[in-house]
């Protein structure tokens, strides 16, 4: 399975990124063998509907799940349609989320 989280930085001890949109990177893990991808969002330079075009590609990426701090009703819309499962209101470091994702936590 493929989860996405919005990061601010590109290494595991980045925090998570309150903001879809906008955020500057989403770590793309892997569950399966928890390899690690950090790609910039390339909705964070958009002039508008940077949630849109980010949810579109976490689509095309094959995320099934989101984890951010916030999502945007437009993105959410954009994303629910993809198919992607959003799981707001989370903090701390990447490496904290990974290891609540590991137990079930989240």
């Amino acid at each position: 399975m493929k989860i996405a989280i919005t990061s601010t930085g590109k290494d595991v001890n980045s925090l998570v990124d309150p903001r879809f949109g906008r955020c500057a990177y989403f770590a793309i893990i892997d569950t399966d063998t928890m390899e690690f991808k950090f790609v910039e969002n390339p909705g964070l330079r958009s002039p508008g509907g940077a949630g849109i075009n980010a949810a579109q590609f976490l689509v095309d990426e094959g995320v099934e799940i989101l984890v951010s701090g916030n999502v945007g009703p437009n993105a959410e819309q954009a994303l629910r349609a993809g198919g992607i499962k959003i799981v707001t209101g989370v903090s701390g470091t990447l490496k904290e989320v990974v290891e609540k994702i590991k137990r079930g936590e989240i």
